[in-house]
């Protein structure tokens, strides 16, 4: 009689699975379609708001001189001639066929310029992240020792890191590192060394919130009834914090690391300009400063893009760290 109902239990539970997947797939899907819209919207209306004439940069700016005859002409060329409402609707048109459009200053295809950056803001925002998590976690570690000084000195160095403006520390970087010690270019020079400086200054403020969150979380893993358990058995506290309690303080960081790729790659905006390192961050810069709407808006897509893709990553390292997230329906697989 058992084996029977359990035969038909496990295809319906199969079934039950197969569903929860591919609606949570479905609504992911659905939520970055939406993401994308808002952002493009957002940034199609608010670089409108930037004073200066779109026309006029596509001309080489106000230095250009340009006439009235030739402005006419470039707003017609650019559709920027007509109402506001059917140049977001043929931006939406050109967006959903995949073209991104042409560089007003640069006069190249939009997608071009960012494949040529993308991959060094990347690899500034992906170093930072993984250097922000071997600093957050080794602040976690130190300040739940047991002791009151490792509590005190840590939690402080945590409340420090993380509210340091990125501007001010990457001043006082070149300020000590380039300048007095002549240890680090100040600038990026295409060399490791010139990584750095703008990887520190990106990675020491997000290491402090990584840090805060997961030391918390530690403290709640070494209390918890299973860790009572691994003492009881002879662990280790060594052991404890490594092999049992590390695992659950690392789930709330793994969480926190989608908000701190999209706030590190925001900051990029600050620390390529400063190091001058070519990058999105930069380029996202100059064009809205000189009202380059393509440029802006490709920039801003493609990040809404890698925000999204870090976000699913995120999710199922979080999978995979906990299963019983995917037990509880909230993982990816859930």
């Amino acid at each position: 009689m058992n084996e029977p109902a359990a035969a038909v239990r496990a295809p319906t539970s199969g079934a039950r699975t197969a569903r929860r997947v591919s609606a949570r797939v479905a609504w992911r899907i659905l939520g970055a379609i939406f993401v994308i819209w808002a952002v493009v919207t957002v940034t199609f209306f608010a670089i409108r708001l930037v004073p200066g004439d779109p026309a006029l940069a596509i001309l080489g700016g106000p230095g250009s001189q340009a006439s009235a005859e030739s402005l006419a002409l470039v707003r017609a060329e650019y559709g920027l001639d007509r109402p506001l409402w059917e140049q977001y609707l043929a931006a939406l048109g050109r967006l959903l066929t995949g073209d991104l459009g042409t560089s007003y200053a640069l006069r190249q295809p939009v997608a071009t310029i960012i494949g040529e950056q993308l991959v060094g803001t990347l690899t500034l925002a992906l170093l930072s992240l993984a250097v922000a998590w071997v600093i957050g976690l080794a602040l976690a570690l130190w300040s739940t020792r047991g002791d009151k000084l490792s509590a005190a000195l840590g939690g402080g160095l945590e409340t420090v890191a993380a509210a340091l403006p990125q501007f001010w520390l990457a001043a006082v970087s070149i300020a000590l590192f380039s300048t007095a010690l002549g240890w680090l270019p100040p600038v990026s020079n295409g060399t490791p060394a010139g990584l750095v400086l703008p990887v520190l200054t990106l990675a020491i403020p997000t290491a402090g919130f990584l840090a805060q969150v997961m030391r918390e979380s530690l403290v709640e893993a070494l209390d918890s009834p299973f860790v009572l358990s691994a003492r009881a058995r002879g662990e280790t506290p060594s052991g404890i914090r490594f092999r049992h309690a590390i695992r659950h303080a690392a789930i709330p960081g793994v969480n926190l690391s989608a908000w701190a790729f999209g706030y590190l790659v925001s900051g990029a905006v600050v620390v390529e300009t400063i190091f001058a390192r070519p990058g999105l961050g930069r380029s996202l810069l100059q064009a809205v400063t000189i009202r380059d709407v393509p440029l802006v808006t490709g920039i801003v897509i493609v990040t809404a893009i890698a925000y999204i893709v870090v976000t699913l990553v995120a999710d199922v390292v979080s999978t995979v760290v906990d299963p019983r997230l995917a037990r509880d329906g909230q993982g990816v697989g859930a």
